[in-house]
């Protein structure tokens, strides 16, 4: 397959003024000259800041399903803002989906070097395919997007790492080319928004880890390719493909391939 991404003058990046990394995921090439649809499906951090604007801009995308992908204790430190008008259905986990990860300020007191930020990172990635939470999130996120009609986001705290293997795992399914799977994982590097998480995570984590150096918050706040590699590596280890991880894990089977191909790839 002849690899075609996006057109490059168009950031898939909504503005935004109080939420994180907003930004439609389709657009991506697939087998047979078809794309993922653009205008469905959404990605991004927390609301529990967003403006009068950026809710009236959710609103207009026309959203018909939230999945947050955050535990309880996330969502009642963090509470969503919505729209006066706001009818989507949330799909959330009752309990805990994530050990502090340490983008959050977790981990506790030690000194955040590049290196520790990488290996607590990874340890995030590693743990991420067998967690019984994700793994029902993860179902629960593929049978909307099955079930449900119109728009879809989803997201979680910084909506990089639970939600960028969400979205990932989404367009591995509609075919999209493995490289540009891991594209757009790591276009959350490009997003222009990074001083709203900093605004939202950096005061938690300083209080953790004290200060901490460029490189070692680009690790915890950003992504890198190694990170999705690891989450993959995991799965093809324990399952022998990603494929049959999706059909025995996570419900998504040859027909539920094709109805999420049918409905999302024009």
């Amino acid at each position: 397959m002849i690899r075609d991404l996006p057109p490059a003058d168009v950031s898939p990046f909504l503005p935004t003024e109080g939420i994180h990394n907003l930004r439609d995921y389709g657009g991506y090439a697939v087998p047979g000259g078809g794309r993922v649809k653009t205008g469905l499906l959404f990605r991004s951090g927390q609301h529990m800041e967003a403006s009068e604007a950026d809710l009236d801009l959710i609103h207009a995308l026309d959203i018909r399903t939230i999945i947050d992908l955050r535990g309880t204790s996330e969502r009642e430190g963090f509470p969503c803002r919505r729209h006066p008008q706001f009818a989507a259905e949330v799909i959330a986990h009752d309990g805990e989906t994530s050990n502090s990860p340490p983008h959050e300020g977790g981990g506790g007191k030690v000194v955040m070097t590049p290196q520790k930020a990488r290996e607590r990172m990874l340890a995030v990635y590693t743990r991420m395919p067998v967690n019984p939470a994700m793994i029902s999130m993860f179902s629960r996120y593929f049978a909307a997007l099955d079930e449900r009609d119109g728009g879809s986001l989803v997201h979680c705290f910084a909506g990089k790492d639970r939600t960028g293997i969400a979205a990932s795992l989404l367009l591995h399914v509609l075919g999209v080319h493995r490289d540009d799977v891991v594209a757009e994982f790591l276009r959350t590097n490009d997003a222009p928004t990074r001083d709203i998480l900093e605004r939202q995570s950096l005061p938690r984590m300083q209080a953790h880890y004290g200060d901490i150096e460029p490189e070692a918050l680009h690790n915890l706040m950003g992504v890198l390719p190694e990170y999705i590699e690891t989450y993959f590596a995991e799965v093809t280890r324990d399952h022998g493909s990603i494929d049959t991880y999706l059909a025995t894990r996570l419900g998504v089977d040859e027909a539920r391939k094709a109805r999420l191909r049918e409905k999302l790839v024009a």
